[in-house]
């Protein structure tokens, strides 16, 4: 991972932008629809900048910039770039950011496009909800993990909360009208791994790491598999499979020849 991607809130923030005409021109629209008070080089509580113009003195433009101690993007020159721009599909609140580090503009936006036939115009509205009826569930079940449990499991693919479904704006006050409590028995999981490769993972075994609760495995279990796994995702090294009966997904991990 070349970058670490983050959402930054910019409401009521002074950003810096460098350049006019077509090139500035969609960084500034992109920039104020996110709420940012666009200004020149002269604002002293700028913490971002975005130059975006050609010609010999952008390099130039973008280092005075950083001795300030400001992150900047420069359009058309990742090598300058302290972050890039992806290509964003916008369901609010929900923000789906597509970046190649700045390798290929029109591959991440070809992406987008992509996403975009395929995302539900309802995303928003149950990201909403689910955010709406937060403090409820906490109330319905204060173990971190059997809420998470419970919600992965409504969000999960044919779950009630689907979210490449399109659902109803009450989806989420039904669902909760109707989910029972949740399971908070243990499940233990064997993966046997024939590669070494985490692009060799099956579908099935990459969504049970991407749901596990904790990991148990060898020290023979390479990191780009394991990395594949929640982060916060408890992991053990151990000889033997567990005989756990502790509540959540548990995964034993082996390479098999």
């Amino acid at each position: 991972m070349h970058s670490l991607p983050i959402f930054v809130r910019l409401i009521g923030k002074t950003v810096i932008l460098i350049g006019d005409g077509e090139i500035a021109s969609p960084k500034r629209r992109l920039l104020e629809r996110a709420g940012a008070v666009v200004c020149n080089d002269e604002c002293a509580d700028a913490r971002l900048a975005f130059v975006a113009m050609l010609g010999g003195e952008t390099e130039a433009i973008a280092l005075r910039l950083k001795a300030r101690g400001l992150l900047v993007n420069v359009v058309d020159r990742p090598d300058l770039c302290d972050f890039t721009m992806p290509a964003i599909l916008d369901r609010d609140p929900v923000l789906i950011a597509v970046g190649t580090g700045g390798a290929s503009a029109g591959l991440a936006k070809t992406l987008r496009q992509r996403l975009d036939h395929i995302m539900p115009p309802s995303l928003g509205v149950l990201a909403a909800a689910l955010g709406k009826a937060r403090a409820a569930m906490r109330v319905r079940w204060p173990d971190s993990g059997d809420f998470r449990r419970t919600i992965d499991t409504a969000l999960s693919e044919g779950g009630a909360l689907d979210p490449m479904y399109d659902h109803a704006p009450d989806a989420v006050d039904v669902w909760l009208a109707q989910v029972g409590e949740a399971q908070r028995s243990g499940q233990l999981v064997h993966i046997r791994l024939t590669s070494e490769d985490p692009d060799m993972l099956t579908l099935r075994d990459a969504r049970l790491l991407g749901s596990a609760d904790a990991l148990w495995h060898k020290g023979d279990v390479p990191d780009g598999i394991l990395d594949r796994a929640r982060a916060d995702a408890t992991r053990h090294i151990v000889d033997a499979p567990p005989s756990t009966s502790a509540a959540g997904l548990h995964l034993w991990l082996e390479i098999v020849s």
